[in-house]
């Protein structure tokens, strides 16, 4: 065996040979790739210490079922936040823009053992993608995770910190990925997380402070620029809000007579008088009028589908993929091809419009090109506008998405914890029709107002990524 030579046309980290006396525990290829071996020799080099030992208390938690959402979860007013690995991220920060609440009974009961508090390490421990992605609890938090993050107490958010500003580096991320298990869901269990080498410089934690203050100005510039886009939109179109009513018992008790409400809904939270003061705002705008249903060749419902997702296959999006205006494929995942024979006409194709039915009703947007021919899930709805339809479809993704549009489909829910919405709905939705030209205007300066908050983001990521270059150059001398 000693003779025996690999070319050295082929990558040495894809092929190559281990003498059997290199073999430790395990014995899966991925382990042993030189390139990582190397690393771990660097990084060990620097008399490290093992994560183990800086953990005083270390839990995952659980998922409470889905199909029992009255049981189990609360809305945000009521609930303790309940994090799940996209509320991690890189740079140590938990993000909540997609966060799910779990109510008091669950928080104190059934995930006791997983509650987060000030100062805690939050790791992400299972799932495709960057592994041991952390994060560290801020000031006066009280929530709680799901089985795919495990919470540490170390005793000091100083320390947390400084432990989450080292996993997050992309040579922490190596080493931890290099110890995970499983195929199509890679793991860390306990054992191997704890068994992670940190290296103590304070300097890495200097150098990630920097970029999350950058970061943060960044994402404040970008949220003020996407912000002027509603009032420049509405400004457009001719309408004005009404004032958002005060939140006292007198604006909450109205009448009404059985005429309006014959043949319709009953209740009361669809008939507030705010809801007519919408669809007034909407009468009095000096263009066209129509419902959304008079524009589409098709609509249909997303497919059912079980969690069992593969390397390869059809690629699917899901609810968590759809933004404004926006659909991330970042994180997709597949079905297997013999899935076909179910999915049906749940497909899209360029320029198709997804909106989302359940969560977070009413999220909508445009399908672009690289995901064409992707399939798309049972929360989604998928819409097609007619060849003869007198609206360009920018115009029409940005009017959607609009507060004005968000109100008026937040009505139409139905479900009292899980509010979805349906097809008629859909169809039955205002839009306003200014000329064609009026529509172009008004795409094109949204579209450059969005770039320029684009511009921005990308300037964060530039950033994180020198700033990573520069850590390894510490870390590894």
């Amino acid at each position: 065996m000693s003779s025996f030579s690999i070319s050295k046309s082929l990558n040495k980290n894809r092929v190559f040979i281990l003498q059997k006396s290199e073999l430790e525990k395990r014995y899966d290829p991925f382990y042993y790739v030189p390139e990582l071996v190397e690393l771990e020799k660097k990084v060990l080099a620097q008399n490290p210490k093992k994560l183990r030992e800086y953990v005083k208390y270390i839990s995952s938690g659980a998922t409470p079922k889905a199909d029992e959402i009255e049981k189990y979860y609360a809305t945000k007013e009521n609930g303790k936040p309940f994090l799940r690995v996209q509320n991690l991220s890189p740079t140590g920060v938990l993000e909540f823009d997609d966060c799910k609440y779990i109510n008091d009974e669950t928080h104190n009961g059934m995930l006791n053992r997983s509650k987060v508090e000030e100062g805690d390490l939050l790791i992400k421990i299972t799932g495709v993608g960057r592994m041991a992605v952390s994060s560290v609890a801020p000031k006066g938090f009280d929530g709680n995770i799901n089985q795919h993050v495990c919470v540490i107490k170390t005793g000091s958010q100083e320390i947390s910190k400084t432990l989450s500003a080292y996993l997050n580096t992309d040579i922490c991320e190596k080493l931890a990925s290099r110890r995970s298990t499983g195929g199509t869901r890679p793991a860390l269990d306990y054992p191997a997380l704890l068994s992670i080498p940190i290296i103590e410089d304070l300097r890495i934690l200097e150098i990630t402070e920097k970029v999350v203050q950058l970061k943060k100005q960044n994402e404040t510039k970008a949220e003020e620029l996407l912000a002027s886009i509603d009032e420049y939109l509405l400004n457009e179109l001719g309408i004005t809000l009404p004032e958002t009513p005060e939140n006292t018992l007198k604006n909450r008790m109205f009448t009404t007579s059985l005429k309006e409400i014959s043949g319709g809904r009953f209740d009361p939270f669809y008939h507030q008088k705010y809801f007519h003061g919408l669809l007034l705002s909407i009468e009095n705008s000096p263009f066209e009028k129509s419902i959304l249903g008079c524009h589409l060749s098709e609509i249909t419902y997303g497919a059912s589908f079980n969690n069992e997702y593969v390397i390869s296959g059809i690629p699917l999006l899901r609810i968590k993929d759809l933004k404004r205006n926006e659909i991330s494929i970042d994180k997709v995942v597949f079905l297997p091809e013999m899935a076909r024979r179910f999915l049906g006409n749940c497909f899209v194709d360029t320029n198709d419009f997804l909106i989302s039915r359940s969560g977070t009703v009413g999220v909508v947007s445009l399908v672009p090109k690289e995901v064409n021919g992707f399939a798309f899930g049972s929360f989604m709805i998928k819409f097609r506008l007619s060849e003869k339809a007198q609206l360009l479809r920018e115009y029409l993704s940005y009017y959607l998405n609009s507060s004005l549009l968000v109100k008026i489909i937040g009505r139409n829910k139905i479900g009292a914890i899980q509010g979805n919405i349906t097809i008629p709905t859909i169809k039955s939705l205002p839009i306003i029709l200014p000329p064609l030209e009026k529509q172009k205007e008004i795409a094109e300066y949204i579209t450059s107002i969005r770039e320029q908050a684009q511009k921005l983001k990308d300037e964060t990521k530039l950033v994180l990524k020198l700033a990573n270059q520069e850590i390894e150059k510490i870390l590894l001398n």
